[in-house]
This record gives C-alpha cells, sequence and structure tokens, in this order.
C-alpha cells in the first residue's frame, strides 16, 4: 500500500526531525521544506492531502503561505494545518482566517500526534 504523503514546512531544525520521525513511524512519506517558497513549490508538485506548517518561516511565512494555497484552484483542496508555537489569544483565529483547516501548537504531544494527522486527512485509527 502507498504511503500517504505530508509536505512539512518548518524552519527548525530540531522540529521538523521530531515532526518527520513521528510521521514515518506513523506509515507517512513525509516531504520537507524549510521555507516557504520551497514549501509552495513541494505542494505545487506532490498535491500532497496534508501540509503542515509553521507559520513564522522564511521567504513566505505561513500565513500568506495558507492564504496563497486556498486562493489557488489547483492547491485549495489540501488540507493546511499549523503546527505552531503561537498560543496567544487570537493566533489560532488568525490561523484559521488566513486559510488553515486546522491547528495544532507546540510543544507536540507525541503520543497522540499521528492520531491528529488521521483525524484531519481522514484516515482510519490504527
Amino acid at each position: 500500500m502507498d504511503r500517504v504523503c505530508i509536505v512539512v514546512v518548518e524552519d527548525d531544525a530540531d522540529n521538523l526531525e521530531l515532526v518527520h520521525i513521528l510521521l514515518d513511524q506513523a506509515g507517512f512519506e513525509v516531504l520537507s521544506a524549510m521555507d516557504g517558497r520551497r514549501g509552495l513549490e513541494l505542494v505545487q508538485e506532490k498535491m500532497p492531502p496534508l501540509v503542515l506548517l509553521d507559520l513564522t518561516i522564511p521567504a513566505i511565512d505561513g500565513w500568506h503561505l495558507a492564504h496563497r494555497l486556498k486562493a489557488d484552484p489547483r492547491t485549495q483542496s489540501v488540507k493546511v494545518v499549523a503546527l505552531t508555537a503561537h498560543a496567544l489569544p487570537g493566533d489560532r483565529k488568525h490561523a484559521l482566517d488566513s486559510g488553515c483547516d486546522g491547528y495544532i501548537t507546540k510543544p507536540l504531544d507525541v503520543r497522540n500526534f499521528a492520531e491528529q494527522i488521521r483525524a484531519y486527512i481522514k484516515l482510519p485509527h490504527q
């Protein structure tokens, strides 16, 4: 069975490695970018069902990247989930208003992370 592809856009190497390990262990194919411009290219090229998106990334920040993905008819169906340390009142609303379909705060709940991701792309629990 083919592994479901997830694009992770994260500029912190430690966070990126953790997410990559957790998703790989859960059976996902993981492609990563460390800035918004490369993230946009990956999404347009691979058309994954889900993008995990840090909001404070270089080149194109996460808010603008989410907006661009949702404004483009080719990529508007891709689920975009903010993966962020922004946890102040209003941050969730700002992310959702920018086009994110969901919001996961850091630090990650490593025990439940894979199930959270499966829920966003409607995969059965494992």
